[in-house]
């Protein structure tokens, strides 16, 4: 993989998005740097040693003693990291080691070298840190860690790596409930305003009017509540990002922290992915689930685009490139371009989308891609950017590429493709394939290929779906199935599929009801004809009693 390797360290810092001057880490260590501990008062109160009281003094003074004394440096600060307590001093010895590493890449092969040569493990003093309380430790010991991980000779070890990895990824999870809890507490407060200013001026109507309205949002359910909060999220955040973009709107006087440390931590990611043997290590972690969850709550433009680099940096791996799609990638990623005003990420969604058709061994892989794609309109999205002019050469490059890729696609599609890309996407919706009788009479009996795989989808979303559309055509389909296979009954008995399809007969949504029912009778129907056959030799018999009979059945 030495070509990405290659590609991403040309890339200048801008495309990679280092951590902004801004951003509060970094506003942070500048206030740290000003203010240097007493380190004699540390050597006098026997804290320290005299021989690491030199270094870091010298240090303090000059960085260039490090050139001369490079195995003590690393001794001394070690050594510190693990024996001070005090949170000031160990923010700034973190500060001091972060400086020294993003002045010269090379000198993360200090600490490294020190460290074996003690046989002692680099990663240990940093990875402790990753407990403390103190939110700037924690995520300054974090940073250096992705350095000596991703700028040295040595790779970390498994264990260290997965528990490197499982942090970042839960301050993920957790900056993102708390982005949304934030901006919840925000509208809340929004919405009392409005309340409030709306029951001055048309007295106690208004007030009840605004009840009314919230039970009206309650009925809706918790899920929709969440999106409305995601969706006022992400208008102010790109008020804020832009403000000449969101001085027509109206934006709450509220105060977003934006979680503080989220970006260095998607920052941290962005390097460590970059690694090809960090990225299946990833994985095992469920990371990409967690990436594509967060990214569907709808989070800022920044994090949307540290987030999407992530994957695409993922992508570079033909495997994993073949496999992205199984976690919705495309159908995730096809709604943030069709609804982002940023062109950085534009540019990194059809980034991810080139690489999901380029990167590929199976070309059938490639071509399930491509139709996704199209399914998810992303045909639409790229008419809209040809139309727009880019600085970036690269948007230009891709929208082109996309638009040839997804063309060639159409036109070769077969109906079973279309239908077989749309089931494995679990967007299910009635387009015309599900509806065509033709279409079933000749690919009813494809449904068992690559032992029953678009089947076993089926059953899985009868039973995990939440969405009545999906549970409608779902039904629908399998019902579909039985009719026009002669074995269908039998097989989907054997995934599960009637028991789901018959519990269905009780959803709360009238269409699910429906279809469930269709389903239902399609499944029963040999009973019915045996039935019925029987009924009318009764009938032959008796006919005075054969008509409740009759009516019953």
């Amino acid at each position: 993989m030495a070509d990405v390797q290659d590609i991403m360290s040309s890339l200048p810092d801008d495309k990679i998005d280092m951590i902004a001057a801004t951003s509060v880490l970094q506003q942070q260590a500048g206030d740290i740097r000003q203010n240097k501990p007493n380190w004699s008062s540390y050597m006098q109160s026997q804290m320290i040693s005299q021989e690491d009281y030199s270094c870091v003094s010298s240090l303090d003074k000059d960085k260039k003693y490090l050139q001369e004394n490079p195995a003590q440096c690393a001794k001394t600060l070690l050594n510190m990291l693990s024996h001070v307590s005090k949170d000031q001093t160990i923010q700034y010895i973190l500060v001091l080691i972060d400086d020294l590493l993003q002045e010269d890449r090379s000198r993360v092969q200090i600490f490294h070298d020190y460290a074996n040569k003690k046989k002692e493990s680099v990663w240990a003093p940093f990875l402790n840190l990753l407990n403390r309380q103190d939110g700037f430790i924690v995520n300054m010991a974090s940073r250096v860690v992705g350095k000596l991980a991703c700028w040295g000779q040595e790779q970390m070890p498994k264990s260290d790596l997965h528990f490197y990895l499982q942090w970042l990824k839960d301050q993920l999870t957790v900056a993102a409930q708390k982005l949304l809890h934030e901006m919840e507490e925000a509208e809340k407060k929004r919405l009392a305003e409005v309340a409030a200013a709306h029951h001055s001026h048309h007295g106690h109507g208004g007030h009840g009017h605004h009840l009314h309205h919230g039970g009206d949002a309650q009925q809706h359910g918790q899920s929709s509540h969440h999106h409305q909060i995601a969706e006022r999220y992400r208008e102010i955040s790109s008020a804020i990002d832009d403000p000449q973009r969101g001085s027509s709107q109206e934006v709450p006087h509220v105060t977003l922290t934006n979680n503080e440390y989220i970006q260095s931590v998607g920052r941290c990611l962005q390097m460590m992915l970059r690694v090809d043997e960090y990225r299946f290590a990833f994985v095992t972690v469920d990371g990409i689930s967690t990436l594509i969850s967060i990214l569907s709550s709808r989070v800022n433009f920044q994090v949307q685009y540290q987030l999407v680099f992530c994957l695409w940096v993922l992508t570079f791996n033909p495997l994993l490139a073949e496999k992205m799609n199984k976690f919705n990638v495309i159908p995730i990623l096809a709604d943030i371009l069709s609804d982002c005003a940023k062109e950085k990420v534009t540019r990194i969604i059809l980034a991810v989308f080139r690489n999901l058709i380029e990167k590929p061994e199976d070309s059938q892989v490639a071509k399930e891609h491509c139709i996704a794609m199209v399914q998810c309109k992303v045909m639409k999205q790229l008419t809209i950017l040809e139309q727009r002019r880019f600085d970036d050469e690269d948007i230009t490059g891709d929208v082109e590429f996309l638009t040839e890729k997804l063309q060639n696609s159409v036109q070769d599609l077969s109906s079973f493709d279309e239908y077989a890309t749309e089931v494995k996407s679990a967007r299910l919706e009635w387009s015309p394939v599900h509806k065509s009788a033709k279409f079933w009479r000749e690919n009813a009996q494809r449904l068992n290929e690559k032992n029953y795989e678009l089947l076993r989808i089926l059953v899985h979303l009868l039973e995990t779906s939440k969405d009545p559309l999906v549970l409608s055509v779902a039904s629908y389909d399998i019902g579909e199935y039985v009719r026009h296979y002669p074995r269908g009954k039998h097989v989907i008995e054997q995934l599960g599929g009637k028991q789901l399809v018959m519990q269905l007969l009780a959803h709360e949504d009238p269409n699910v009801r429906y279809e469930a029912l269709l389903a239902v009778q399609k499944l029963m129907v040999h009973n019915w004809e045996y039935l019925g056959k029987q009924l009318e030799k009764e009938s032959e018999k008796t006919p005075a009693s054969g008509a409740p009979i009759t009516g019953k059945a």
